[in-house]
């Protein structure tokens, strides 16, 4: 199904092994390029192009905000090649990237026009991410070492868009996720924390979804709703003492 930008944790963990491969430096200058800003998301879009940044803070800002100059120029680096080589070497056969910036797709866009993915490979991606932080085999099978695998859970725990699995939960739940918003639906794919620790994987993408629904209500709305109530039965549910 349409991924929307719950890919760019991938792209942000190939970006990492490229990192710890030599062949990107985190601390390295980013240029910020008018070609990249023709976009819908983010906010480096509305910005005077010709500045730079940090390689570390353009995965930031395509995670935290979900920028899509960002998302460009970070996947023109990595090459998007690399970044499908990576998701398959790790073992997400559903995925499949096809560019850095989406293009302005229709609701009734085919599969084919935009990358895809599936909830599994989702939840396979942020499993193996959170081991990665703590045991340095999982991080190799990753292309990282432990310390950047941290950084990729520190960073997606600063998602500043929280409309989605966080929405319903007690103000300050730990939640490490990226958000997706396409044409077709929205998505929003994270590990939820409780008590200082990981209490699920969760992976919710809705496909299809209406304008409004037959009594009013918009269907972003909707989606959202329904991803938060998923997140809120999950935090009341699991590990609780029976």
């Amino acid at each position: 199904m349409p991924s929307a930008s719950t890919r760019k944790i991938s792209i942000m963990m190939a970006a990492l092994a490229a990192v710890h491969s030599g062949k990107l430096s985190l601390d390295e200058k980013v240029t910020i390029e008018k070609k990249y800003q023709d976009n819908d998301s983010g906010t480096f879009q509305h910005l005077t192009p010709g500045f730079w940044i940090t390689f570390r803070d353009a995965l930031v800002m395509m995670i935290i905000v979900s920028d899509n100059t960002c998302t460009g120029t970070v996947a023109d680096l990595v090459g998007v090649p690399e970044i499908q080589r990576w998701c398959e070497s790790i073992g997400m056969i559903g995925t499949v990237h096809r560019y850095g910036i989406p293009p302005r797709a229709h609701p009734d866009h085919a599969l084919g026009e935009v990358t895809t993915t599936t909830p599994n490979d989702q939840r396979l991606l942020l499993g193996l991410i959170l081991r990665a932080t703590t045991d340095a085999a999982v991080a190799s099978r990753l292309g990282t070492t432990p310390e950047l695998a941290r950084l990729g859970l520190d960073i997606l725990s600063w998602q500043k868009l929280k409309t989605r699995l966080p929405s319903q939960l007690p103000l300050g739940t730990k939640v490490a996720h990226k958000t997706g918003t396409g044409a077709r639906g929205y998505m929003d794919a994270g590990i939820i924390f409780k008590d200082g620790r990981p209490l699920c994987i969760l992976t919710a993408f809705t496909d299809h979804v209406p304008a409004a629904l037959p009594d009013g209500t918009p269907g972003f709305a909707a989606a959202y709703h329904v991803i938060g109530r998923m997140a809120r039965l999950a935090y009341d549910s699991l590990g609780a003492v029976a």
